[in-house]
């Protein structure tokens, strides 16, 4: 088994729906910003992971061709919103077995305005089973799916605990506050927590329009190599992945009758606990998290999902300014997918490269001080879980 060593990483800077670049193009300048930043040529990739939701079939194929055709593996990959890492994980997997030396993990998305809907009206739903449990537990239906889902767990958390809706509104202005210092995010405004609850009330006494994070267009990319191809070539070695989990959902998902399961509770849990013992680390012991917020209410459950505090601890993290700079952890400095964007295929790899960016140092103002450990978490409903341990080497 090869140490997995992350050479390089880019993206481009996310844009609104019908703003920017077609994905083929977004996919291409990510792609050699990746390369770039690596020092390697793409003809010495061996592999490539393609992943996107909102595509037809060869859809990397059509990307990476207008690069170059080298006659490499060019696996596409979907798996809902943790589309990137899971393509990361499989380049991961490439590297570290020994099966290549070099892969490519690319991700992009060319999103519609609007809120996500399914695609296919002629066939069983994906989500059949998650919105017979939910219909059974939240009203509401006339709201979007997703807001639904994440809105319930929200609730279930806040009748619970007590979590008020302020918590939420906190965390959206922690992302606007990191995404000021993001060039790449999206929105770079700055909010506060007043501005976040004076926003449209999407579900009253739930959530308001600025909790849920946009739909997005972008994409973004990395290299992963093995250690022994690094030194052959040159290339930097700072950071590697240390350890690295994916997880789909358990029986607990429906028949525990919680909104936190459908949105992926156990998952998160499940695959941080993975990686914690893989590592042989606690979450005390990491230093930066980007983490899945698509909700404001999702950001605040992953924390206790990935035991950066206790269970019913989290409005009290949030209030502590435990989640930012100055805390116990600096969460989503790149202000996250509530102000940084969401391409559903390219959100897992933002992340890495946010992260990557993070442990060599080279973040600029978001740069958190002494970063060695870097925790990533990328969910996707339907469900997929991928939570990757980053290290800086010594």
């Amino acid at each position: 088994m090869s140490a997995v060593v992350v050479a390089g990483v880019g993206m481009v800077p996310f844009v609104k729906p019908g703003t920017g670049a077609t994905y083929p193009e977004m996919a291409v300048a990510a792609l050699k910003t990746a390369l770039a930043d690596a020092g390697v040529d793409y003809r010495a990739v061996q592999q490539a992971y393609v992943g996107y939701v909102y595509g037809d079939s060869t859809a990397g194929q059509r990307a990476l061709y207008d690069h170059g055709m080298t006659g490499i593996p060019i696996l596409n990959v979907n798996n809902n919103c943790a589309t990137g890492s899971s393509a990361l994980f499989l380049a991961r997997q490439a590297v570290e077995s020994g099966a290549v030396d070099c892969a490519l993990a690319l991700g992009f998305e060319q999103m519609n305005p609007g809120a996500l809907g399914t695609q296919f009206h002629d066939r069983p739903d994906p989500f059949e089973h998650f919105g017979t449990v939910t219909d059974a537990l939240v009203a509401n239906t006339e709201i979007p799916f997703a807001l639904r889902y994440f809105g319930g767990a929200g609730l279930a958390h806040m009748q619970q605990y007590g979590t008020p809706l302020s918590a939420f509104a906190e965390i959206r202005a922690k992302a606007s506050r990191h995404a000021a210092n993001n060039p790449v995010a999206l929105f770079r405004n700055v909010v506060t927590a007043e501005d976040v609850l004076a926003s449209p009330v999407m579900w009253p006494g739930v959530m308001t329009r600025l909790m849920a994070c946009p739909p997005t267009c972008g994409a973004a990319a990395a290299i992963l190599v093995s250690e022994a191809f690094a030194r052959k070539h040159g290339l930097g070695t700072e950071v590697r992945i240390r350890a690295q989990a994916m997880t789909t959902d358990t029986p607990v998902t429906f028949e525990a009758r919680d909104m936190r399961e459908i949105v992926g509770f156990s998952m998160a849990r499940d695959a941080a606990n993975q990686v914690y013992e893989a590592a042989g680390i606690g979450a005390d012991d990491v230093d930066v998290v980007e983490l899945h917020d698509c909700f404001a209410h999702n950001e605040l459950l992953s924390y206790e999902a990935l035991g950066l505090c206790p269970p019913g601890g989290a409005a009290k993290f949030v209030a502590d300014g435990d989640n930012t700079y100055g805390g116990r952890v600096v969460t989503n400095p790149s202000g996250g997918l509530l102000s940084k964007g969401h391409p559903l295929g390219a959100t897992g790899l933002a992340q890495c490269t946010e992260l990557v960016q993070q442990l060599r140092g080279e973040a600029d103002r978001r740069q958190v001080e002494g970063a060695r450990l870097g925790l990533q978490h990328n969910l996707g409903l339907g469900g997929a879980c991928v939570v990757t341990l980053y290290e800086r080497a010594a």
